[in-house]
């Protein structure tokens, strides 16, 4: 079998890591192309996956993003074309012996082999392309109130893999009614289940593990489901910045693009990274997680580590239950943080990882192909 997927942003690297790998371990041929935004090439690289880079971010307005779908989606059919076409090698396969003498007649034309399936994680452009080549499809996401997007992908796609918490009347407005394919748990646990922490990555960003270490995500300010300023997060980064003069406390910001880590990084008080980092290993280390995002929040709560969340947007159903559950706080006010060492001893304040099977994801991803 022939897979193609497409990788648009950093969080998808990781989601799609395992089934990558257990593809290739069935014996199925992965073909990968990938978007150049935020870290997703640089991760791909650390991780060793081979893929061909496909077009670029083209800004957070709408009209831009538009205009970007439309390209990029143009230029995945033609890519997916010219592997078809490479695949198929010589078209003249028959032997050479026994030939008879005169003109020979012309070979049948054949259809180039195309793939069987292609898969992304809230990717609109392979949708689309998928749709234009009529290949079957499935797309992956869960945050369910990215409108633009679900709209897109929701309608085009063949499954629709979404968590359990998500209630199925939100989803099929955007025209996922039949199509859902839900499994158990956060995303997190699934390809975070061989995962285990790698304590290089503090000595890699000079880490003193005898004092406080907190790591902060940056909120998605191109997302056009996050549009605002965020001023809660903000008083965070003032509070971090203070608290590493009186206290020592050692922070860790990992922005989500070129210009928010240029703005950072001269910034006292902060530690920002110049290029991606094992920053899984890095959250199972911290004492605590502060997120604007989504990714990020989840694998704290998957790894064990006390989170807050500064998302300001409308919350998505998964946060809304690991909030219920006691396993997400939101924040309301910077004065609220415990920046102290935590106690990791025996599963400190009940939270517990949580493992679960990659290969549940990959059937739900396949399930088109089924008959």
């Amino acid at each position: 079998m022939r897979v193609w997927i497409d990788l648009t942003n950093s969080p998808h690297v990781l989601v799609m890591r395992p089934v990558i790998e257990a593809l290739r371990e069935d014996g199925h041929e992965v073909r990968v192309t990938a978007r150049d935004f935020a870290q997703t090439l640089e991760l791909l690289d650390r991780l060793e996956i081979a893929h061909t880079a496909i077009g670029r971010h083209r800004g957070e307005r709408l009209t831009a993003k538009a205009a970007g779908l439309a390209s990029r989606s143009a230029a995945l059919v033609r890519w997916a074309r010219s592997e078809a076409r490479a695949s198929d090698g010589h078209t003249d396969r028959r032997p050479t012996h026994s030939r008879p003498i005169g003109p020979r007649p012309p070979l049948p034309r054949r259809p180039f082999p195309r793939f069987d399936i292609a898969l992304g994680h809230g990717s609109n452009d392979v949708s689309v392309a998928a749709r234009l080549l009529r290949i079957p499809c499935s797309t992956t996401f869960d945050y369910e109130w990215a409108a633009a997007q679900h709209h897109v992908n929701c309608r085009l796609a063949q499954a629709v893999v979404v968590p359990d918490a998500i209630p199925p009347e939100r989803l099929e407005r955007y025209g996922a009614r039949g199509k859902m394919r839900t499994y158990e748990g956060l995303k997190e646990e699934y390809y975070l289940a061989d995962f285990e922490p790698d304590p290089a990555v503090l000595a890699q960003l000079e880490i003193d593990r005898a004092r406080p270490l907190v790591v902060v995500r940056t909120p998605p300010a191109v997302s056009l489901y996050h549009r605002f300023e965020n001023d809660l997060f903000a008083d965070v980064l003032a509070r971090l910045r203070e608290t590493a003069r009186s206290d020592g406390v050692q922070s860790v910001v990992l922005p989500r693009t070129a210009a928010q880590r240029t703005q950072l990084s001269g910034a006292p008080g902060f530690t920002v990274p110049e290029r991606a980092i094992d920053a899984q290993s890095l959250i199972a280390f911290a004492d605590l997680v502060i997120s604007a995002g989504g990714t990020m929040n989840r694998e704290a709560v998957a790894l064990g580590t006390p989170v807050y969340t500064t998302f300001e947007g409308r919350l998505g159903a998964v946060d809304e239950r690991l909030i219920a559950e006691g396993r997400l706080r939101k924040l309301a006010d910077a004065g609220q943080l415990d920046l102290a060492k935590r106690d990791r001893s025996a599963v400190a304040g009940g939270l517990s990882r949580i493992r679960r099977d990659p290969r549940r994801l990959l059937e739900l991803l396949l399930s088109p192909l089924l008959p």
